[in-house]
């Protein structure tokens, strides 16, 4: 490892209290605590995924974690959306062409909301992770100040130069350059112009290293020690990565799921709005490539759209079947391995070292 990358990585592992420079991606839905927990043990940093926990369950869940771990973990929340439009007859539709992938809908669905945000920074600070991060935005001015008080650093999720400038000016403490291979939810600031900001990630972590000032933590197609190399080499202080863990025996994802990832080539996975109205990468399913053919109801804006789907994923979870299941997919599926998450970690982290 040459003396910059080695010097780059090691004042990110002192600051943020880490023994390696990877962090587990916060997978909201495939973050159980066991996961997270063996993998800060093993030196790196776990996660909470928290878009759709309530303050108690961010609560619970950090108390579990420490039950288990004393080591750094993030927390992760999503930025509001704008209260978005609603349209009862394109909404009904939804519902029609939805009922034909799981059971009926209710009518009500659509009403469903996430949990207030408010409530859950407030949950958030209380809980005292190493870390809080964000998706969709940035933090308050005085959301920051709380959490500079508490102790708690700020890695903010961008997927482009202007909204890693936003979050550096807001007081970001370090910014994740999420590329387009990344799997999940984009992270656009801007819901409308996710499709127009698909960015790799090489390209855009170049672009970032080279314009600010706080480190920058590689994300996106990322599930082997080729990548963290790579990704150091480019100037990341660290790699934020979630495919490599997802089929991990401490996942807790379906089975369906996971042989899903195994037999997912780079082309198997495509950005769709189909699951939640926001734009995320998954496996093409049969669900997801029917949603995106152009002649049915588009996705209602988020988080309708989740709402309306609400049935059909959870029944497909309960049935194991992957044709209708939200099963969020990066580029990468093909890596994701079924072996404890320490010996996974161990692994990438040592042919990283090799490679530098």
């Amino acid at each position: 490892m040459t003396p910059g990358i080695r010097q780059r990585v090691d004042r990110f592992c002192q600051r943020f209290g880490v023994g390696l420079p990877v962090l587990l991606a916060p997978m909201a839905g495939a973050c159980p605590v066991s996961l997270s927990a063996a993998l800060t043990n093993t030196g790196g940093m776990g996660a909470m995924g928290a878009v759709l926990s309530t303050p108690e369950q961010i609560g619970q869940w950090m108390a579990a974690f420490r039950a288990q771990s004393s080591g750094p973990v993030q927390i992760n929340l999503w930025l509001p959306d704008p209260v978005p439009q609603r349209d009862a007859a394109a909404e009904a539709a939804t519902r029609g062409f939805l009922a034909q992938w799981g059971p009926p809908v209710p009518v009500a669905a659509g009403d469903a909301v996430p949990p207030d945000f408010a409530a859950q920074f407030e949950a958030l600070v209380a809980a005292r992770p190493a870390v809080a991060s964000t998706i969709m935005g940035i933090f308050s001015k005085e959301q920051v100040q709380r959490l500079k008080a508490a102790g708690i650093a700020w890695f903010a999720c961008a997927t482009t130069l202007d909204e890693a400038m936003q979050a550096q000016a807001a007081g970001a403490d370090a910014v994740v350059a999420q590329g387009m291979e990344a799997g999940g939810h984009r992270g656009a600031f801007d819901a409308a112009q996710a499709e127009r900001q698909m960015v790799g990630l090489f390209a855009l972590l170049s672009r970032l290293v080279d314009h600010l000032q706080v480190p920058v933590i590689a994300a996106g197609g990322i599930a082997d020690g080729r990548g963290v190399a790579a990704a150091l080499m480019l100037g990341a202080s660290a790699v934020q990565v979630g495919i490599a863990f997802l089929a991990a025996d401490e996942s807790d994802i379906p089975v369906a799921w996971r042989q899903g990832l195994a037999a997912a080539e780079p082309e198997a996975t495509c950005a769709t709005r189909a699951f939640s109205g926001r734009l995320g990468r998954a496996l093409a399913t049969a669900y997801v490539r029917a949603a995106d053919a152009g002649d049915v109801p588009p996705p209602r804006p988020y988080p309708v759209q989740r709402g309306l789907t609400a049935p059909m994923r959870q029944q497909a979870a309960i049935d194991n079947r992957l044709d209708a299941m939200q099963a969020w997919a990066g580029q990468s599926a093909w890596m994701a391995r079924s072996a404890p998450a320490a010996g996974i970690l161990r692994s990438l982290w040592t042919q990283a070292r090799e490679l530098l």
